[in-house]
């Protein structure tokens, strides 16, 4: 058995093509499989189901692979480490962001950051959170930033801060005379959500009741983007959900829209920093988080008062 068949076999249960796998490893298709056939010999199990148009693993070839993964992952923490240097803080650091956070915390501490670290060359990446955590366990990226758990056992994760949901409303909206909201305020039909694959919807829909569609709107907007969904409230249409650090540059009643905190306890999320070796590039990941935590105001490093929406 060897780390190059374990390569491979990751290869094809990524693409389901043994050609596209080969070319994307850069050998023949002839070499590939049989390498893949060689290591099935010598475990004495069937890893891919061939019949199968794309090619699947096997119920056991499924257990195979995973183990592969976190195989070959060890295997590179050696490497890790043996290189890994105490005091070195430069090279590229590519960091990918989920997009309902990077607009709103990237520029509270890049400058510091950089000023602090000037030979480090930072490359930010905007992903939803499925593909920044694929993209980190294929070592694609250096780090990332999220707001949700990781169920990964080979992504490792450090918390940076919580931080509040707030409603942004329309002036003419119902809720428009209270002081502070409370989740049963909230209804599903009328909020305006993110598009499917934004963890900030998946967290927006739990706090909001289950309605029947009586007196739907007309309207129906899919959005990738929160500035977007702002500006529809701002338009007197309805209201949204927003990350704390979203409005921070607005007063609590601004021109356009009303912001409305909730009563304790107050939904909230988490924000993480995670990454997927634990000695690459450690030295920068350290000083990356400080960075952060350095930069965010105080009322997102407690968690008093608050309840984590995950």
């Amino acid at each position: 058995m060897t780390l190059t068949q374990l390569s491979y076999i990751i290869a094809v249960d990524k693409y389901r093509h043994f050609a596209t796998a080969a070319e994307k490893s850069f050998v023949t298709q002839p070499t590939l499989s049989m390498q893949i056939h060689k290591l099935e010999d010598e475990l004495g199990v069937t890893i891919f189901d061939r019949s199968k148009s794309p090619v699947v693993p096997t119920a056991i070839g499924e257990k195979i692979i995973a183990q592969a993964k976190t195989i070959l992952k060890e295997s590179k923490q050696l490497s890790d480490i043996a290189n890994f240097k105490e005091n070195e803080l430069k090279g590229t650091f590519r960091v990918g962001v989920i997009p309902t956070i990077a607009p709103y915390l990237v520029p509270l501490f890049l400058r510091s950051f950089v000023q602090k670290n000037p030979l480090v060359e930072l490359v930010f990446e905007e992903l939803l959170t499925k593909e920044l955590l694929e993209k980190l366990g294929n070592d694609q990226l250096d780090a990332g930033i999220i707001a949700t758990p990781t169920e990964q056992s080979y992504i490792y994760t450090e918390d940076l801060f919580v931080e509040p949901f707030v409603a942004y409303l329309s002036h003419n909206h119902p809720l428009i005379e209270k002081d502070k909201l409370t989740v049963d305020d909230l209804d599903r039909t009328n909020i305006w959500l993110l598009n499917e694959g934004h963890c900030f919807r998946d967290q927006a829909v739990k706090l909001c009741k289950e309605a029947e569609r009586k007196n739907q709107s007309a309207i129906e907007f899919k959005s990738g983007n929160l500035e977007t969904l702002k500006k529809l409230v701002e338009q007197n249409f309805g209201m949204t959900l927003l990350p704390w650090t979203a409005v921070q540059e607005f007063d609590s009643n601004c021109a356009n829209a009303v912001i409305k905190e909730f009563e304790d306890p107050v939904p909230s999320r988490k924000v993480r920093l995670v990454f997927g070796r634990k000695h690459l590039k450690k030295t920068i990941i350290t000083a990356f988080k400080k960075s952060i935590c350095d930069a965010v105001p105080a009322e997102l490093k407690s968690t008093e008062k608050k309840v984590l929406i995950e």
